[in-house]
């Protein structure tokens, strides 16, 4: 075999990454703490919101004074900063950027079959792959915190949700190509899963299988709409759900955003958005016509970036479908990472959710309005899809759980990067899944400091916040 062809074979590239361990060795990864020069992350936040809808902020911080938990939610843009300083194996794949344990969930495939994955690709960039795995493990202590587990418990979740990455990945490094491209976590499995922890976790967890199957865009119709005059309407639900129809917009929306409301921008955006998708889902979506729009609020970190719902009706009195429009802004990794740059970022979440999702909504695409230049991209809302409640897990759920969370990862990864290479540098042995261990409880202490700083920078009066919303 030539050293060429040596160097790309699964064991050449095994080898590639075990020897990275020379250069960064696992006790660097265990390493956590904040540089003297480190960014206020009060000012962090502040600079992300530029742009966003000045009134809707208070709710953004509202919700992340609820706990840790929340305040790591949206803080994903602190995280990268800090991150940006560790060391990196420099082995690169597609990053979701935001992979906290409530950024998984179940949602229907194409033929609506429940699939349990990777759910929120705002973030997402090429990048090293342990930091998605060390903000997913950070975000397991912290929620084992306030779930009231003990410290040693809170470290095992981190660590044994490291082994389950590893051991995932030590089997996508020596499947076929195809395969590990064809790999999905059905939900019904996942159930399964839970049904060898115990029964309380299998109730559990069947519930929100339960609970998604139910939520058919019919259902989200129902919830989201009503008649009047004849026609469907959007509810109205202000300040979360502020139908595009109403008197004072002006409260909520810039003059500027206000006149991109016109017919001919949505006609716009409308040609831009079909043109991004496949000729068949084209020929799918010109059955429908735009009845209505509104304003919705939802999330933690993205509260107060333009999201637009829209309701498409087709040629009878109950066929309807809701589509949801998100502006997309930079990466919270982009400033960190030399990698490409994108210039339009709704291509780049669509075109990350397509590449880590092991299926992804028919309906995802993009346009840029032509009068603010802000990138939007679309999705169908709330199609079959369902999230456990985190605060309700005992130890065994969670555990569980990030163990489904580490599978679902670990392939996103081989798909995206290398996987051998990868698993070369983790190996078999536990040493580097105590080391993540390690810095999991370091940095959740630090989100714990952080989260105290906006407390104190809104009982300042630094920081608006408006709670219970």
């Amino acid at each position: 075999m030539s050293k060429e062809r040596e160097s790309h074979s699964r064991e050449g590239r095994r080898n590639k990454g075990k020897s990275l361990r020379q250069e960064i060795p696992f006790s660097k990864h265990s390493e956590w703490s904040p540089a003297a020069d480190r960014p206020d992350p009060i000012s962090l936040l502040q600079a992300q919101d530029e742009g966003r809808i000045k009134e809707l902020l208070p709710i953004k911080y509202g919700r992340m004074l609820e706990s840790p938990f929340a305040f790591l939610r949206g803080s994903a843009v602190v995280m990268a900063s800090d991150l940006a300083g560790s060391p990196s194996t420099g082995i690169q794949a597609i990053l979701c950027g935001d992979a906290h344990l409530s950024n998984f969930g179940v949602f229907a495939s194409p033929e609506r079959r429940l699939i349990f994955d990777i759910n929120d690709f705002d973030e997402t960039y090429p990048g090293p792959w342990e930091w998605d795995l060390k903000r997913l493990a950070a975000s397991a202590v912290v929620a084992g915190r306030e779930n009231g587990f003990k410290e040693k418990k809170c470290r095992s979740l981190a660590v044994d949700l490291t082994r389950m990455y590893a051991g995932a990945m030590e089997k996508f490094a020596e499947a076929h190509t195809l395969d590990v491209w064809y790999y999905h976590v059905e939900a019904d499995r996942v159930v399964d899963v839970f049904d060898q922890t115990s029964k309380k976790s299998k109730k559990r967890a069947a519930k929100m299988v339960k609970k998604a199957r139910t939520k058919t865009h019919q259902q989200t119709m129902e919830k989201l709409t009503h008649f009047e005059d004849g026609r469907r309407r959007i509810n109205s639900d202000p300040p979360l759900l502020v139908p595009m129809r109403e008197w004072g917009l002006e409260k909520i929306f810039s003059e500027e955003d206000l006149r991109t409301q016109t017919d001919q921008n949505v006609e716009d955006a409308w040609s831009q958005y079909l043109a991004s998708l496949p000729d068949e889902r084209r020929f799918l979506l010109r059955r429908y016509q735009i009845r209505d729009g509104a304003l919705r609020v939802g999330g933690v970190g993205s509260v107060g970036t333009r999201c637009i719902i829209l309701l498409l009706e087709g040629v009878a009195e109950d066929d309807a479908l809701i589509l949801q429009l998100k502006e997309a802004g930079t990466s919270v990794l982009e400033s960190y990472l030399t990698t490409r740059r994108y210039q339009d970022h709704a291509h780049r979440v669509v075109t990350g959710q397509r590449l880590m999702q092991a299926v992804s909504d028919i309906f995802l695409g993009w346009h840029t309005s032509n009068f603010s230049g802000r990138n939007f991209y679309w999705r169908q809302l709330k199609d079959m899809k369902g999230s456990a409640q985190v605060s309700e897990m005992d130890f065994d759920h969670l555990r569980t759980y990030l163990g489904v969370c580490a599978v679902c990862l670990a392939r996103a990864h081989a798909r995206t990067g290398d996987g051998a290479a990868i698993f070369g540098y983790i190996g078999k042995k536990a040493s580097f899944s105590k080391a993540i261990g390690d810095f999991a409880i370091a940095y959740a202490d630090q989100t714990e400091r952080d989260y105290q700083i906006l407390v104190e920078a809104v009982e300042s009066g630094r920081i608006a916040a408006e709670t219970g919303i």
